[in-house]
Protein backbone atom coordinates (compact mmCIF):
# COMPACT_ATOMS: atom_id res chain seq x y z
CA UNK A 1 0.00 0.00 0.00
CA UNK A 2 2.63 2.53 0.55
CA UNK A 3 4.40 2.21 -2.55
CA UNK A 4 0.90 2.37 -4.07
CA UNK A 5 0.72 5.86 -2.14
CA UNK A 6 4.08 6.92 -3.21
CA UNK A 7 3.37 6.01 -7.41
CA UNK A 8 0.25 7.99 -6.92
CA UNK A 9 1.62 10.81 -5.28
CA UNK A 10 4.07 11.08 -7.70
CA UNK A 11 2.10 10.28 -10.93
CA UNK A 12 -0.66 13.06 -9.69
CA UNK A 13 1.62 15.66 -9.12
CA UNK A 14 4.35 15.79 -10.59
CA UNK A 15 5.05 19.40 -10.39
CA UNK A 16 4.70 19.79 -6.99
CA UNK A 17 8.11 17.88 -7.00
CA UNK A 18 9.41 19.52 -9.10
CA UNK A 19 10.25 22.56 -6.65
CA UNK A 20 11.96 20.19 -4.12
CA UNK A 21 13.99 18.48 -6.59
CA UNK A 22 15.66 22.29 -7.84
CA UNK A 23 16.34 23.10 -4.79
CA UNK A 24 17.89 19.74 -3.61
CA UNK A 25 20.35 19.29 -6.07
CA UNK A 26 21.27 23.29 -6.36
CA UNK A 27 21.82 22.71 -2.26
CA UNK A 28 24.11 19.32 -3.34
CA UNK A 29 25.57 22.28 -5.96
CA UNK A 30 26.70 24.85 -3.73
CA UNK A 31 27.94 22.34 -0.88
CA UNK A 32 29.90 20.66 -3.32
CA UNK A 33 31.39 23.43 -4.64
CA UNK A 34 31.80 25.26 -1.26
CA UNK A 35 33.46 22.22 -0.38
CA UNK A 36 35.77 21.94 -3.52
CA UNK A 37 36.83 25.35 -2.92
CA UNK A 38 38.00 24.92 0.61
CA UNK A 39 40.12 22.08 -0.12
CA UNK A 40 41.60 23.34 -3.30
CA UNK A 41 43.23 26.02 -1.51
CA UNK A 42 46.96 25.59 -0.75
CA UNK A 43 47.34 23.71 3.24
CA UNK A 44 48.92 26.34 5.68
CA UNK A 45 49.02 29.84 3.80
CA UNK A 46 47.00 31.87 5.14
CA UNK A 47 45.07 34.82 3.32
CA UNK A 48 42.05 36.48 2.84
CA UNK A 49 40.70 33.52 0.93
CA UNK A 50 41.16 30.93 3.47
CA UNK A 51 39.30 32.54 6.19
CA UNK A 52 36.77 32.94 3.80
CA UNK A 53 36.26 29.60 2.71
CA UNK A 54 35.03 27.90 5.64
CA UNK A 55 32.41 30.78 6.25
CA UNK A 56 31.19 29.65 2.72
CA UNK A 57 30.90 26.08 3.83
CA UNK A 58 29.11 27.08 6.61
CA UNK A 59 26.71 29.38 4.96
CA UNK A 60 25.81 26.65 2.09
CA UNK A 61 25.02 24.04 4.82
CA UNK A 62 22.54 26.58 6.88
CA UNK A 63 20.42 28.06 3.79
CA UNK A 64 20.47 24.06 2.45
CA UNK A 65 18.95 23.18 5.38
CA UNK A 66 16.48 25.72 5.59
CA UNK A 67 15.21 26.13 1.81
CA UNK A 68 15.06 22.40 1.00
CA UNK A 69 12.95 21.72 4.70
CA UNK A 70 10.54 24.36 3.46
CA UNK A 71 10.13 23.18 -0.14
CA UNK A 72 9.34 19.70 0.95
CA UNK A 73 7.10 20.69 3.11
CA UNK A 74 4.90 23.17 0.74
CA UNK A 75 5.29 20.47 -1.30
CA UNK A 76 3.85 17.48 1.14
CA UNK A 77 0.77 20.13 2.14
CA UNK A 78 -0.06 20.51 -1.29
CA UNK A 79 -1.14 16.55 -0.85
CA UNK A 80 -3.68 16.95 2.16
CA UNK A 81 -6.43 15.80 -0.36
CA UNK A 82 -5.48 12.93 -1.96
CA UNK A 83 -3.93 11.88 1.85
CA UNK A 84 -7.83 12.62 3.51
CA UNK A 85 -8.71 9.91 0.38
CA UNK A 86 -6.55 7.41 1.71
CA UNK A 87 -7.28 7.62 5.27
CA UNK A 88 -11.15 7.35 4.08
CA UNK A 89 -10.22 3.79 2.75
CA UNK A 90 -8.34 2.19 6.07
CA UNK A 91 -4.89 4.01 5.92
CA UNK A 92 -3.04 4.64 9.32
CA UNK A 93 -1.00 7.86 10.31
CA UNK A 94 1.92 5.39 10.10
CA UNK A 95 1.52 4.56 6.60
CA UNK A 96 0.52 7.90 5.64
CA UNK A 97 4.12 8.97 7.35
CA UNK A 98 6.50 5.85 5.77
CA UNK A 99 4.60 6.88 2.41
CA UNK A 100 5.62 10.47 2.59
CA UNK A 101 9.35 9.97 3.84
CA UNK A 102 9.73 7.74 0.99
CA UNK A 103 9.00 10.08 -1.27
CA UNK A 104 10.96 12.40 0.30
CA UNK A 105 13.63 9.95 -0.27
CA UNK A 106 12.61 8.93 -3.86
CA UNK A 107 13.40 12.57 -5.02
CA UNK A 108 16.33 13.48 -3.07
CA UNK A 109 18.30 10.85 -3.66
CA UNK A 110 18.45 11.78 -7.94
CA UNK A 111 18.77 15.01 -6.99
CA UNK A 112 22.05 15.16 -4.73
CA UNK A 113 23.48 13.07 -7.59
CA UNK A 114 22.80 15.35 -9.98
CA UNK A 115 23.27 18.38 -8.19
CA UNK A 116 26.90 17.08 -6.91
CA UNK A 117 27.78 16.73 -10.24
CA UNK A 118 26.71 20.52 -11.21
CA UNK A 119 28.78 21.19 -8.08
CA UNK A 120 31.92 19.93 -9.46
CA UNK A 121 31.61 22.13 -12.61
CA UNK A 122 30.59 25.40 -10.79
CA UNK A 123 33.39 24.87 -8.29
CA UNK A 124 35.90 24.35 -11.42
CA UNK A 125 34.28 27.80 -12.85
CA UNK A 126 34.25 29.61 -9.25
CA UNK A 127 38.21 28.40 -8.57
CA UNK A 128 38.78 29.74 -12.30
CA UNK A 129 37.28 33.24 -11.66
CA UNK A 130 39.22 33.56 -8.32
CA UNK A 131 42.56 33.23 -9.95
CA UNK A 132 41.60 35.11 -12.99
CA UNK A 133 40.78 38.25 -10.66
CA UNK A 134 43.52 37.55 -8.35
CA UNK A 135 41.80 36.35 -5.53
CA UNK A 136 43.54 33.19 -5.55
CA UNK A 137 47.23 32.36 -6.75
CA UNK A 138 47.71 30.96 -10.21
CA UNK A 139 48.84 27.64 -9.05
CA UNK A 140 45.49 26.88 -7.62
CA UNK A 141 43.18 24.41 -9.62
CA UNK A 142 39.70 22.77 -8.31
CA UNK A 143 40.30 19.80 -6.46
CA UNK A 144 36.68 17.60 -5.15
CA UNK A 145 36.33 17.02 -1.91
CA UNK A 146 36.86 13.43 -0.91
CA UNK A 147 33.79 13.32 1.08
CA UNK A 148 31.91 15.80 -0.88
CA UNK A 149 28.70 13.57 -2.16
CA UNK A 150 28.63 12.15 1.55
CA UNK A 151 28.09 15.78 2.90
CA UNK A 152 26.00 16.86 0.49
CA UNK A 153 23.65 13.90 1.29
CA UNK A 154 23.85 14.34 4.77
CA UNK A 155 22.25 17.87 4.49
CA UNK A 156 19.67 16.77 1.76
CA UNK A 157 18.08 13.77 2.22
CA UNK A 158 17.62 14.38 6.34
CA UNK A 159 16.49 17.69 5.72
CA UNK A 160 14.22 17.30 3.34
CA UNK A 161 12.46 14.22 6.00
CA UNK A 162 12.13 16.16 8.53
CA UNK A 163 10.90 18.66 6.59
CA UNK A 164 8.34 16.48 4.60
CA UNK A 165 7.47 14.62 8.09
CA UNK A 166 6.39 17.87 9.93
CA UNK A 167 4.31 18.94 6.87
CA UNK A 168 2.46 15.25 7.21
CA UNK A 169 2.19 15.21 11.28
CA UNK A 170 -1.20 17.49 10.95
CA UNK A 171 -2.50 15.66 7.92
CA UNK A 172 -1.61 11.64 8.94
CA UNK A 173 -3.31 12.64 12.42
CA UNK A 174 -6.33 14.59 11.67
CA UNK A 175 -9.89 12.15 10.79
CA UNK A 176 -10.82 11.88 7.31
CA UNK A 177 -14.17 13.75 7.56
CA UNK A 178 -12.20 16.94 9.20
CA UNK A 179 -9.07 16.20 6.46
CA UNK A 180 -11.45 16.67 3.60
CA UNK A 181 -13.69 19.78 4.66
CA UNK A 182 -9.97 21.47 5.68
CA UNK A 183 -8.82 21.01 2.10
CA UNK A 184 -11.74 22.30 0.78
CA UNK A 185 -11.55 25.60 2.68
CA UNK A 186 -7.67 26.08 3.65
CA UNK A 187 -7.09 26.74 7.35
CA UNK A 188 -6.20 30.12 8.42
CA UNK A 189 -4.93 30.15 11.52
CA UNK A 190 -1.14 29.26 12.07
CA UNK A 191 -1.44 28.24 15.47
CA UNK A 192 0.01 29.16 19.02
CA UNK A 193 3.51 27.35 18.73
CA UNK A 194 4.02 28.50 15.16
CA UNK A 195 3.03 32.03 16.22
CA UNK A 196 5.61 31.64 19.36
CA UNK A 197 8.43 30.10 17.30
CA UNK A 198 8.17 33.22 14.84
CA UNK A 199 8.15 35.83 17.24
CA UNK A 200 10.60 34.12 19.41
CA UNK A 201 13.48 33.95 16.08
CA UNK A 202 12.35 37.40 15.61
CA UNK A 203 13.37 38.90 18.93
CA UNK A 204 16.33 36.44 18.79
CA UNK A 205 17.43 38.20 15.29
CA UNK A 206 16.92 41.84 16.95
CA UNK A 207 19.01 40.98 20.59
CA UNK A 208 22.05 39.02 18.60
CA UNK A 209 21.88 42.06 15.81
CA UNK A 210 22.50 44.67 19.01
CA UNK A 211 25.05 42.11 20.25
CA UNK A 212 26.79 42.71 16.50
CA UNK A 213 27.26 46.44 17.68
CA UNK A 214 29.47 45.50 20.12
CA UNK A 215 31.84 43.31 17.99
CA UNK A 216 34.87 43.87 16.07
CA UNK A 217 34.42 44.04 12.26
CA UNK A 218 35.92 40.63 11.48
CA UNK A 219 33.43 38.63 14.21
CA UNK A 220 30.47 40.89 13.26
CA UNK A 221 30.59 39.82 9.53
CA UNK A 222 30.91 35.99 10.94
CA UNK A 223 27.85 36.57 12.70
CA UNK A 224 25.71 38.90 10.42
CA UNK A 225 24.20 35.42 8.59
CA UNK A 226 23.04 33.77 11.22
CA UNK A 227 20.87 36.91 12.19
CA UNK A 228 19.75 37.17 8.90
CA UNK A 229 18.35 33.43 8.70
CA UNK A 230 16.64 34.17 12.22
CA UNK A 231 15.16 36.67 10.59
CA UNK A 232 14.20 35.53 7.20
CA UNK A 233 12.61 32.40 9.74
CA UNK A 234 11.12 34.48 12.00
CA UNK A 235 8.81 35.47 8.60
CA UNK A 236 8.27 32.32 7.21
CA UNK A 237 6.75 31.18 10.31
CA UNK A 238 5.16 34.53 10.40
CA UNK A 239 4.08 34.41 6.88
CA UNK A 240 0.43 34.42 6.83
CA UNK A 241 -0.30 37.31 9.24
CA UNK A 242 2.01 39.17 7.30
CA UNK A 243 0.42 38.16 4.14
CA UNK A 244 -3.30 38.60 5.63
CA UNK A 245 -2.29 42.10 6.80
CA UNK A 246 -1.05 43.10 3.28
CA UNK A 247 -3.84 41.55 1.26
CA UNK A 248 -6.29 45.02 2.05
CA UNK A 249 -3.48 46.48 -0.23
CA UNK A 250 -4.95 44.41 -3.31
CA UNK A 251 -8.51 46.38 -2.61
CA UNK A 252 -6.59 49.63 -4.59
CA UNK A 253 -7.11 47.75 -7.50
CA UNK A 254 -11.32 48.10 -7.13
CA UNK A 255 -13.60 44.70 -7.53
CA UNK A 256 -11.09 42.26 -8.85
CA UNK A 257 -8.16 43.46 -5.94
CA UNK A 258 -10.73 42.56 -3.74
CA UNK A 259 -11.41 39.51 -5.18
CA UNK A 260 -7.40 38.97 -5.00
CA UNK A 261 -7.44 40.12 -0.96
CA UNK A 262 -10.26 37.41 0.17
CA UNK A 263 -8.50 34.82 -2.09
CA UNK A 264 -4.69 35.70 -0.64
CA UNK A 265 -6.41 35.50 3.10
CA UNK A 266 -7.06 32.15 1.93
CA UNK A 267 -3.84 31.22 0.58
CA UNK A 268 -1.56 32.82 2.84
CA UNK A 269 -0.68 29.20 4.67
CA UNK A 270 0.81 28.05 1.37
CA UNK A 271 2.18 31.34 -0.15
CA UNK A 272 4.14 32.30 3.02
CA UNK A 273 6.43 29.21 2.08
CA UNK A 274 7.97 31.26 -0.50
CA UNK A 275 8.62 34.17 1.29
CA UNK A 276 11.48 32.56 3.82
CA UNK A 277 14.33 32.35 0.36
CA UNK A 278 12.65 35.33 -1.56
CA UNK A 279 13.28 37.57 1.53
CA UNK A 280 16.60 35.68 2.39
CA UNK A 281 17.59 36.08 -1.15
CA UNK A 282 16.68 39.95 -1.38
CA UNK A 283 18.04 41.16 2.07
CA UNK A 284 21.29 39.06 1.89
CA UNK A 285 22.26 40.68 -1.51
CA UNK A 286 21.08 43.68 -0.16
CA UNK A 287 23.22 43.71 2.85
CA UNK A 288 26.40 42.53 0.56
CA UNK A 289 26.24 45.51 -2.18
CA UNK A 290 25.09 48.34 0.77
CA UNK A 291 27.86 47.18 2.86
CA UNK A 292 30.80 47.49 -0.37
CA UNK A 293 29.05 51.21 -1.47
CA UNK A 294 28.25 52.52 1.93
CA UNK A 295 32.08 51.76 2.66
CA UNK A 296 33.10 53.62 -0.70
CA UNK A 297 30.88 56.29 0.02
CA UNK A 298 32.01 57.30 3.52
CA UNK A 299 35.74 56.47 2.64
CA UNK A 300 36.21 57.85 -1.02
CA UNK A 301 37.72 54.84 -1.76
CA UNK A 302 36.63 51.91 -3.98
CA UNK A 303 37.36 48.88 -2.94
CA UNK A 304 39.89 46.43 -4.46
CA UNK A 305 38.46 44.50 -7.06
CA UNK A 306 39.78 41.01 -5.76
CA UNK A 307 37.84 41.75 -2.54
CA UNK A 308 34.43 43.01 -4.20
CA UNK A 309 34.45 39.75 -6.59
CA UNK A 310 34.99 37.54 -3.81
CA UNK A 311 32.32 38.57 -1.96
CA UNK A 312 30.25 39.13 -5.32
CA UNK A 313 30.36 35.90 -6.30
CA UNK A 314 29.57 34.25 -3.34
CA UNK A 315 26.37 36.53 -2.82
CA UNK A 316 24.88 35.50 -6.52
CA UNK A 317 25.66 31.86 -5.71
CA UNK A 318 23.44 31.96 -2.89
CA UNK A 319 20.74 34.65 -3.47
CA UNK A 320 20.32 32.49 -7.00
CA UNK A 321 19.98 29.41 -5.11
CA UNK A 322 17.35 31.07 -2.64
CA UNK A 323 15.58 32.95 -5.86
CA UNK A 324 14.80 29.24 -7.83
CA UNK A 325 13.65 28.20 -4.34
CA UNK A 326 11.10 30.76 -4.38
CA UNK A 327 10.17 30.43 -7.83
CA UNK A 328 9.88 26.43 -7.17
CA UNK A 329 7.22 26.99 -4.64
CA UNK A 330 5.51 29.82 -5.90
CA UNK A 331 4.79 27.54 -9.26
CA UNK A 332 4.29 24.49 -7.19
CA UNK A 333 1.45 26.71 -4.93
CA UNK A 334 0.03 28.24 -8.09
CA UNK A 335 0.01 24.99 -10.21
CA UNK A 336 -2.27 23.42 -7.41
CA UNK A 337 -4.76 26.10 -7.85
CA UNK A 338 -5.65 24.31 -11.45
CA UNK A 339 -9.51 23.08 -9.95
CA UNK A 340 -10.09 26.62 -8.35
CA UNK A 341 -9.31 28.40 -11.85
CA UNK A 342 -11.54 26.33 -13.84
CA UNK A 343 -14.62 26.88 -10.69
CA UNK A 344 -13.37 30.78 -11.71
CA UNK A 345 -13.83 30.55 -15.39
CA UNK A 346 -17.47 28.83 -14.77
CA UNK A 347 -18.65 31.35 -12.64
CA UNK A 348 -18.29 33.49 -15.77
CA UNK A 349 -15.22 34.90 -15.62
CA UNK A 350 -13.02 35.40 -18.42
CA UNK A 351 -9.33 34.35 -18.62
CA UNK A 352 -8.38 38.26 -18.33
CA UNK A 353 -10.30 38.95 -15.19
CA UNK A 354 -8.79 35.73 -13.81
CA UNK A 355 -5.10 36.54 -14.82
CA UNK A 356 -5.88 39.90 -13.48
CA UNK A 357 -6.84 38.75 -10.12
CA UNK A 358 -3.12 36.52 -9.52
CA UNK A 359 -1.49 39.81 -10.86
CA UNK A 360 -3.46 41.61 -7.70
CA UNK A 361 -2.29 38.45 -5.40
CA UNK A 362 1.36 38.70 -6.90
CA UNK A 363 1.54 42.44 -6.22
CA UNK A 364 0.59 41.65 -2.07
CA UNK A 365 3.45 39.06 -2.30
CA UNK A 366 5.84 41.13 -3.90
CA UNK A 367 5.34 43.91 -1.67
CA UNK A 368 5.07 42.05 1.71
CA UNK A 369 8.15 40.02 0.54
CA UNK A 370 10.78 43.14 -0.26
CA UNK A 371 9.22 45.29 3.33
CA UNK A 372 10.13 41.74 5.17
CA UNK A 373 13.71 41.56 3.01
CA UNK A 374 14.07 45.51 3.91
CA UNK A 375 13.59 45.20 7.70
CA UNK A 376 15.74 42.09 8.05
CA UNK A 377 18.42 43.68 6.04
CA UNK A 378 18.00 46.91 8.29
CA UNK A 379 18.32 45.29 11.30
CA UNK A 380 21.71 43.82 10.47
CA UNK A 381 22.99 46.53 8.19
CA UNK A 382 22.70 49.45 11.03
CA UNK A 383 25.34 47.14 13.62
CA UNK A 384 27.00 45.94 11.08
CA UNK A 385 27.66 49.32 9.37
CA UNK A 386 28.62 50.33 13.81
CA UNK A 387 30.88 48.24 13.83
CA UNK A 388 33.14 48.54 10.83
CA UNK A 389 32.83 52.28 9.54
CA UNK A 390 31.19 53.83 12.95
CA UNK A 391 28.30 55.19 11.14
CA UNK A 392 24.53 53.78 10.92
CA UNK A 393 23.07 55.25 7.46
CA UNK A 394 23.56 52.91 4.87
CA UNK A 395 23.85 53.93 1.24
CA UNK A 396 22.78 52.51 -1.43
CA UNK A 397 22.35 53.59 -4.76
CA UNK A 398 19.45 54.19 -6.80
CA UNK A 399 20.37 51.95 -9.29
CA UNK A 400 20.44 48.97 -6.78
CA UNK A 401 17.28 49.60 -5.57
CA UNK A 402 15.07 49.77 -8.64
CA UNK A 403 17.33 46.54 -9.82
CA UNK A 404 16.55 44.57 -6.13
CA UNK A 405 12.69 45.83 -6.78
CA UNK A 406 12.33 44.41 -10.59
CA UNK A 407 14.12 41.49 -9.57
CA UNK A 408 11.70 40.40 -6.89
CA UNK A 409 9.07 41.96 -9.57
CA UNK A 410 10.43 39.10 -12.20
CA UNK A 411 10.83 35.89 -9.80
CA UNK A 412 7.30 36.64 -8.51
CA UNK A 413 5.97 37.08 -11.84
CA UNK A 414 7.70 34.60 -13.11
CA UNK A 415 6.16 32.18 -10.37
CA UNK A 416 2.78 32.96 -10.13
CA UNK A 417 1.98 34.76 -13.45
CA UNK A 418 3.25 32.35 -16.29
CA UNK A 419 1.84 29.11 -14.33
CA UNK A 420 -1.43 30.33 -13.86
CA UNK A 421 -1.54 31.58 -17.44
CA UNK A 422 -0.81 28.40 -19.07
CA UNK A 423 -3.24 26.81 -16.38
CA UNK A 424 -6.42 29.03 -17.81
CA UNK A 425 -5.33 27.79 -21.44
CA UNK A 426 -7.07 24.87 -20.52
CA UNK A 427 -10.89 24.71 -20.81
CA UNK A 428 -12.61 24.78 -17.28
CA UNK A 429 -14.55 21.55 -17.61
CA UNK A 430 -11.73 19.54 -18.67
CA UNK A 431 -9.68 20.50 -15.56
CA UNK A 432 -12.23 19.76 -13.41
CA UNK A 433 -12.92 16.27 -14.37
CA UNK A 434 -8.81 15.76 -14.23
CA UNK A 435 -9.01 16.48 -10.97
CA UNK A 436 -12.52 14.94 -9.80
Amino acid sequence: MILGLVRQALRRHPWTFVGPACTQALAATIVTASLGLQSSLPAGQESSLTVVAPLFVLISVYLSLIIVGVTMGSAISRQARDIALVKTIGAGPGQVRRAIALQAAVVSVPATLAGAALGSLVGRWWVAGLVANDVAPASVVFHAHPAALPIAFAVTVPTSLLGALLAAIRLSRVRPAAAMSDTAVPRRNIGIIRTGAGLLFAAAGIVAAQQIATMNAEDAGGSAFIVMLAMCIAAGLLGPVLLRAGAPLARLFGRTGAIAATSLAVRSRSLSGALVPLSLATSFATVKVAMHTTVAHVTGVDEARDVLWLDYSGTVVYSAFATVAALATLVTVTMGRRQEFATVRLTGATKAQALRIVACEAFVVVVTGLLVAAGAAATLLVPLLHASLGVTMPYLPAGAIIAGVLGVVLVVGLGMLLPAAVLLRRRPLEAVSVDA
